[in-house]
């Protein structure tokens, strides 16, 4: 029972988000991240962080990093190498009833952009329920599933692009290099502690490159 104590005073103690910069630099301290760095998949070269390749496992290599936060600014930069495949974004989050999961998912394909939206309850005859997924085991929450349909986008080029999401209360705006494309989404279960970020990178043996991965307080903008 300890651990699962400790895990709800530092969920009841978070407050402004720490601010994060990550340059994959000469300053780079790969401690800072979860997934450890390099492996088999991702290293950090020329200043960014490469990953490539598949996993060998039913999802593709991914790489995260703890965050801690309530209302923040999360902004990253990423390219292709190769042509096809995608990256999925999520912000992983408090849930409401002691645990730690997604909050929050942007896949960014080559040619649309597609949100879900994850949130939790106890009610095991929710409409919204992930079906086949048991109650968390820490919560003994069940999580639902929101999706939204993919709208279309050109980002088939193999160029930088920038994505940012800012969280205020229950509101997120999220954007692709600016003006480009954007979308507001105002969830109840927004309004909580952001805890993780997780890139799932289908990149092909060319693979994907993030950088200027920026978190910072909503505030501060």
């Amino acid at each position: 029972m300890r651990p699962i104590l400790l895990l709800a005073f530092t969920l009841g103690t978070l407050s402004a988000a720490e601010p994060v910069h990550e340059a994959f630099d000469a300053k780079f301290d790969a401690k800072r991240f979860t997934t450890p760095i390099p492996n088999k998949n991702t290293e950090v070269r020329d200043g960014v962080l490469w990953t490539r390749g598949s996993s060998g496992g039913k999802y593709p290599p991914m790489v995260y990093r703890p965050v801690e936060g309530k209302d923040m600014s999360i902004s990253f930069r990423y390219r292709h190498l190769g042509d096809g495949g995608w990256l999925w974004f999520f912000v992983d989050g408090d849930d409401g009833f002691g645990s730690v999961d997604h909050m929050l998912r942007v896949k960014l394909l080559r040619n649309a952009v597609q949100i879900e939206v994850d949130a939790h309850t106890k009610d095991p005859n929710h409409p919204l329920l992930q079906k086949a997924r048991p109650a968390d085991a820490v919560s003994v929450a069940f999580r639902t599933n929101e999706h939204f349909p993919a709208e279309k986008i050109d980002l088939a080029g193999n160029t930088w692009r920038t994505v940012k999401m800012v969280f205020e209360g229950d509101s997120v705006v999220i954007s692709i290099d600016g003006r480009l494309w954007s979308h507001h989404l105002v969830r109840p279960n927004f309004n909580a502690g952001k805890r993780k970020l997780l890139w799932m990178q289908n990149g092909g043996e060319q693979g994907i490159e993030i950088d200027d991965i920026h978190v910072e307080p909503a505030n501060a903008q």
